[in-house]
């Protein structure tokens, strides 16, 4: 006859055997290191994104999980989308706390302020995607009226004082390709805008000093992809065209994550900040 000792050290022993099958099943299902993670272990680690307007910062959530599956530490800015100055002040404070070299990120309307905030010493390159990227003390409504005009501006409401889209004018142009209920979560959490926003100017082109990357959205109805295309080409930047609406960081999260990762592993870690003013040399895509 079996003693309730001798049991209980058969239980025990068994209990121990199947953690120890448990945590080596669990090691060899957890994924290698992918090569592109491999091929930005030498580079920058820090990233910060800039949402644009008519968004917040959730809007880049797709990416954020890829880009933090590559060992990215990765930082979304809220922009209170109330003025230039006050969404580079959060971009500022975002790129204050970073432990080093820093690619910054921004869509649309974010570009206006990476334009601005990336003449950070840390930020040692700047990736718009199907954004903005005014010169400084451009009249960048001017700019864009050499241009057609997308259709997204015709759904516009306006109340007191701010501004956004439409529901059609925000699921149809803006988030064209987006899955309707993920749309329409995107369009519940659509971060109103100072009608003065867009009149602000940028005091500094950081893209005149540092590497630049750029992702044109060649079905864009947010922003006319002919002017993505001139900016991309004005400064100079390492382009790439995708076959998608405005919202590129949710319909193709891979390829825009690509793009931000080639940033990072080209962008020298070790690169001094430029002279503000001064034409940028060396740089990737001239």
């Amino acid at each position: 006859m079996v003693s309730w000792r001798a049991l209980s050290k058969i239980a025990v022993a068994a209990g121990l055997a199947t953690a120890m099958l448990s945590a080596c099943s669990s090691a060899s299902a957890s994924p290698a290191p992918t090569a592109q993670a491999q091929q930005v272990a030498g580079g920058v680690h820090n990233v910060v994104l800039v949402h644009g307007a008519y968004a917040d910062g959730s809007s880049w959530s797709d990416v954020i999980e890829r880009l933090q599956a590559a060992g990215m530490h990765v930082t979304s800015v809220q922009n209170p989308l109330t003025s230039v100055a006050d969404d580079v002040a959060a971009t500022q404070r975002a790129l204050a706390l970073q432990d080093g070299p820093t690619i910054l990120v921004g869509h649309s309307y974010g570009g206006t302020v990476i334009s601005q905030a990336g003449d950070a010493p840390n930020v040692v390159g700047l990736v718009y995607i199907a954004a903005r990227a005014p010169d400084a003390g451009e009249d960048y409504t001017a700019l864009a009226a050499r241009f057609p005009t997308p259709p997204a501006n015709a759904g516009l409401v306006r109340s007191g004082g701010f501004e956004q889209l439409s529901q059609d004018a925000f699921l149809t142009d803006f988030a064209g390709g987006v899955p309707r209920s993920r749309a329409l979560a995107l369009y519940a959490a659509q971060g109103p805008i100072s009608t003065s926003l867009f009149s602000g100017r940028t005091t500094v082109a950081a893209w005149r000093n540092k590497p630049t990357w750029y992702a044109v959205s060649t079905q864009d109805k947010t922003a006319s992809p002919e002017l993505e295309r001139f900016l991309a080409n004005r400064m100079k930047a390492t382009t790439v065209e995708l076959d998608t609406s405005h919202l590129s960081i949710v319909t193709q999260p891979d390829a825009v994550t690509k793009l931000i990762l080639d940033a990072a592993a080209s962008a020298a870690p070790h690169t001094p900040a430029s002279t503000p003013g001064q034409p940028k040399t060396g740089v990737a895509g001239q």
